[in-house]
């Protein structure tokens, strides 16, 4: 991260938390909602099958901009599919770090090929071991892992929710990150339960026992972009909801924190590692704001 950066993040934490303000800054912009998978933990692919246009995509990054958003993710359905004529996914990625972004991230479901050094992060979608991932996403595992390796660039994060199927594939996932030179992190989140997907969250107890796990990873020297301190509320569900600091646009409406904001119920059974983060970082927990300051020096 360079140092300009790194000193506009922190006057934006110190303001704040000191001031309680509630101003975002982080952004997603939903660039579609089509999808060439249909994963089963997954409630927001393929509703509209709607890929917007890039003079939409563009008017959207500039509001996010105004309202001071400076963290930029482009989100789906599956991203690589986002085309406009000559415009791709590339051009977004460009335009998005000359608008003044500055920190501009992809996710993806890894199925096409992984060439965009452009891109800050690319957060990629690696639900556990061969049989697992294959289980939740269809036969897509070795032909993600053939793309990790013929990556362009170092940026990718394995991005991993977790649930009742791959909830015994951690360890893999991590020294699958350790072990590839394209992989610079693996993030983890738990399955928020949309309520056509209910059957796949974890307990109390299960979340508890992945968290000593990814924290054993962690001891071991396993690259994960998450933060050991927020563990305990990840647990209980007990970090505040919605993150104020973080906002969705999806044709033209904004959501606070994420699209499922609106869904009766979810927000108190949140999974997003990222949420609990966030809260608690701008909440003024001191733990919280330590580790990230060191995790994020590391990973960005």
């Amino acid at each position: 991260m360079k140092l300009s950066s790194f000193l506009y993040f922190a006057q934006f934490g110190a303001k704040t938390i000191l001031l309680r303000k509630k101003d975002p800054i982080l952004g997603t912009v939903i660039l579609t909602d089509k999808c060439n998978l249909t994963c089963k933990h997954c409630s927001v692919n393929n509703i509209t099958a709607i890929v917007h246009p890039y003079l939409q995509i563009k008017k959207e990054m500039e509001l996010l901009y105004e309202m001071g958003v400076r963290i930029l993710f482009f989100c789906g359905g599956e991203t690589f599919l986002w085309k406009d004529g000559q415009k791709s996914l590339r051009d977004l990625v460009i335009e998005a770090k000359q608008m003044g972004f500055l920190i501009v991230n992809v996710v993806t479901n890894g199925t096409f090929p992984i060439d965009l050094s452009e891109a800050d992060l690319i957060l990629l979608s690696l639900d556990g071991d061969r049989e697992r991932h294959n289980a939740i996403r269809g036969d897509t595992y070795d032909t993600i892992m053939e793309n990790v390796r013929r990556a362009s660039s170092d940026n990718i994060c394995f991005y991993m929710a977790i649930n009742q199927i791959n909830k015994h594939t951690i360890q893999h996932v991590c020294q699958s990150a350790k072990d590839m030179p394209n992989v610079r992190a693996v993030s983890f989140n738990f399955h928020t339960p949309y309520p056509d997907t209910k059957n796949l969250a974890l307990n109390r107890e299960e979340k508890r026992e992945c968290c000593n796990v990814i924290a054993q990873m962690m001891k071991e020297g396993a690259p994960i972009f998450n933060l050991k301190s927020a563990f305990p509320y990840l647990i209980d569900n007990r970090f505040p909801t919605p993150c104020h600091q973080c906002v969705v646009i999806e044709n033209g409406m904004i959501s606070v924190c994420g699209r499922c904001i609106d869904v009766p119920g979810l927000c108190e059974n949140c999974g997003y590692f990222f949420v609990a983060e966030y809260t608690l970082l701008f909440g003024g927990n001191l733990k919280v704001i330590l580790e990230m300051l060191g995790t994020y020096l590391r990973f960005l």
